[in-house]
């Protein structure tokens, strides 16, 4: 259900974009020639722009502006707007400036894009807010936990959600009670969502009642599937072996075509990419040699698909390779050199890896791979933390994308378990448009000097 409306809710916004920016192209045309254009001149300046639309979308996409916390969150929306157009101006001025075959309505651009920025805040701030919103429809939860609250808060807050939850039952292992708060809860004339822990025990034990629900109109849904489509990540307090069992197929079955298709684009892509990147190195290593004339590259063992050691070379960006030796204090020794410091801010560093990808070790998108004795530590204290293994790792990942607290050089148990969370939403619902999303928004944060 809740995926149905993030799908119908992104489809909305990209065809409002669109909307938004054939208005401005039309009311361009119609300050330009001082007239109300008709089919046929539209149609004519639609060759050109209709490519700049298309780019423009990808940009939105790039920006983040499809994302679902862009739905959640309408005070990120004015910036991520701002953004998004900054790099449309200059697409659309390359574009009609290096491209002589087309209309090149230099004068008039500059109209189009404030016209079009104006058209994107109250297309974004102004109308979306009122389309999207619905009636919500009252639902009943019942699990405990953390992520059982978070789900509850994001839901009874948001108004994109159809949802919102007139009551909470926590399962105290009785299943005679749960039953008689359910029904107590379920009662009356209009139909009602329930949305429950199917992982939760007891919960488990009144699945026959719950099925006779179905038959009275209500809908019956799993809160670990809710919570994957609402968070973007799994829940680990939900998860377990029959998590595994049930999405066997799904996450870790044969995909013969995606498979065939990532493998390809892996090796022309990065093929490329590396090839074109040989132009600098010679300028990082002059780089890394003047600072403290040590190692230009660091090579170390990191584990890969199935736990298999692959070996991974990166600029040295820090004072030494110590190959992952963690001290006492679960801290590494090295500091990040100034050199360092710019190189992995830009990503240049990971630019090596690029041939691990060419050679079949590594994937462009991907769980970043670990360092085996972080991954000894994290196999033993996070369960199921080798499932992430089950796939190729990657230069960039789902994680790198929306975990914000990235673990980095020393063992932390609670970051990598919240990270966990990301990757294995990734393992079970990668797709190439998933891994396109990435990619775009993994370009956006080099270039935007986030990192990821």
């Amino acid at each position: 259900m809740t995926r149905a409306v993030n799908s119908k809710m992104a489809a909305i916004m990209v065809a409002g974009d669109i909307v938004a920016y054939l208005f401005s192209l039309i009311l361009m045309i119609s300050v330009r020639y001082a007239l109300i254009p008709g089919r046929s001149l539209i149609l004519t300046h639609l060759q050109s722009f209709g490519i700049l639309f298309i780019l423009f979308a990808i940009v939105n996409l790039a920006v983040g502006l499809y994302d679902k916390p862009t739905i959640s969150s309408k005070p990120r929306v004015p910036g991520l707007i701002l953004t998004a157009q900054a790099l449309n101006v200059v697409i659309g001025i390359a574009y009609f400036y290096l491209v002589p075959s087309i209309i090149t309505p230099k004068t008039s651009l500059a109209f189009y894009f404030i016209v079009s920025t104006a058209a994107m805040y109250i297309w974004r701030l102004a109308v979306l807010p009122v389309i999207s919103s619905q009636r919500k429809q009252p639902a009943i939860l019942i699990g405990k936990g953390g992520d059982i609250d978070d789900l509850r808060n994001e839901l009874d807050t948001n108004s994109s959600y159809g949802l919102f939850f007139k009551e909470v039952i926590a399962p105290n292992g009785s299943s005679d009670d749960l039953v008689s708060e359910l029904e107590k809860a379920a009662s009356g004339s209009e139909p009602v969502v329930v949305v429950a822990d199917f992982h939760d025990k007891t919960v488990e034990s009144i699945m026959p009642r719950l099925y006779k629900l179905i038959f009275s109109g209500v809908q019956v849904i799993d809160a670990s599937k809710l919570y994957e489509t609402v968070f973007g990540r799994i829940p680990m307090s939900m998860l377990g072996e029959k998590w595994f069992v049930e999405n066997s197929a799904e996450a870790f079955g044969s995909r013969t075509v995606y498979d065939f298709l990532k493998r390809t684009m892996d090796i022309v892509i990065a093929g490329t990419i590396g090839l074109i990147s040989l132009i600098i190195y010679p300028f990082v290593v002059l780089a890394i040699k003047a600072e403290d004339g040590g190692s230009v590259f660091v090579t170390q063992m990191r584990v890969g698909k199935n736990g298999r050691t692959i070996r991974v070379r990166k600029f040295r960006s820090m004072t030494s390779d110590d190959n992952g030796a963690y001290g006492r204090d679960g801290k590494t020794r090295n500091v990040v050199t100034k050199v360092g410091r710019f190189i992995r801010l830009t990503r240049i560093d990971e630019l090596p890896q690029l041939w691990s990808v060419v050679n079949g070790d590594q994937s462009l998108i991907g769980p970043r791979p670990e360092l085996p004795a972080l991954v000894e530590v994290y196999s033993k204290q996070i369960p199921y933390y080798d499932s992430r293994h089950l796939i190729k790792p990657g230069l960039s990942g789902w994680a790198q994308i929306y975990h914000r607290a990235h673990p980095h050089h020393a063992v932390a148990i609670d970051d990598t378990r919240d990270k966990l969370s990301y990757d294995l939403f990734y393992v079970k619902n990668r797709s190439l448009m998933l891994d396109v999303s990435i990619a775009l928004q993994t370009a956006r944060a080099v270039v935007s000097r986030q990192g990821v």
